[in-house]
């Protein structure tokens, strides 16, 4: 299987190729870049590993939630994409990504618990809890947006991770909360290979769209987006 996966749904920019068992990939934090950088990227990737578009069995994208104007890019270049070559496309969500980066960074084990926070603007954290299953953080409960003071942590996990900018709110968040979670990794952001491997056990399962149905994931509404400055 050859998959091509990216994400700009944060300050990074991210391209990934998952071939068979390899995974290669670029990386590069450019805020307000993503535009003129991802299709570059798409190519100097396929380019190093030799392998056409056409060759091409899936793509995947970071849907959301993050960067408003981030997200819309990832869609439209992914949709034009998979229309052009004819190819199914595996939406992953970004903290999910996120939440895989932490388990791997911070040595998870079967069972633990992960918490992903990344920072929402207008007061808010957009927030994740997974559960570490066969290697992958599988879902707990629905990701949500809202204020730092309402996360919690559904029952289930002895041992909690963490990671995502919106950790940077920790003392507003309910001691709950912040006592049983290890300290969170605050720089962890989406990477495109963290997304191929998900978008690789998704598409397996059958979880695969076409390109119409590759939509983004904003858990906040649109119109709210519009009024924050810079979006």
């Amino acid at each position: 299987m050859k998959l091509l996966a990216l994400d700009t749904s944060s300050d990074a920019c991210s391209v990934a190729l998952l071939d068979g068992s390899d995974l290669g990939g670029h990386f590069r934090v450019e805020p307000r870049g993503h535009t003129r950088l991802i299709m570059p990227m798409v190519r100097q990737l396929l380019e190093e590993q030799g392998v056409a578009m056409a060759d091409l069995d899936a793509l995947a994208f970071a849907a959301g939630p993050g960067s408003f104007t981030g997200l819309r890019i990832a869609t439209g270049v992914i949709q034009g994409l998979a229309w052009g070559l004819d190819i199914p496309v595996v939406p992953v969500s970004s903290l999910q990504a996120v939440a895989l980066a932490v388990a791997e960074g911070q040595d998870a084990r079967e069972g633990d618990g992960i918490a992903v926070a990344f920072d929402a603007r207008m007061d808010e954290v957009y927030w994740g809890c997974y559960r570490m299953a066969s290697g992958l953080p599988v879902l707990l409960a629905t990701e949500r947006v809202c204020p730092p003071e309402q996360v919690s942590l559904p029952e289930g996990p002895a041992r909690w991770l963490a990671g995502g900018g919106g950790w940077r709110y920790a003392e507003r968040m309910p001691e709950s909360v912040t006592a049983v979670v290890a300290t969170p990794s605050l720089d962890s952001v989406p990477d495109a290979r963290f997304v191929a491997r998900l978008a690789a056990e998704a598409w397996k399962a059958g979880n695969a769209v076409p390109a119409a149905e590759a939509q983004p994931v904003y858990l906040r509404d649109e119109v709210t987006w519009k009024k924050l400055p810079g979006r």
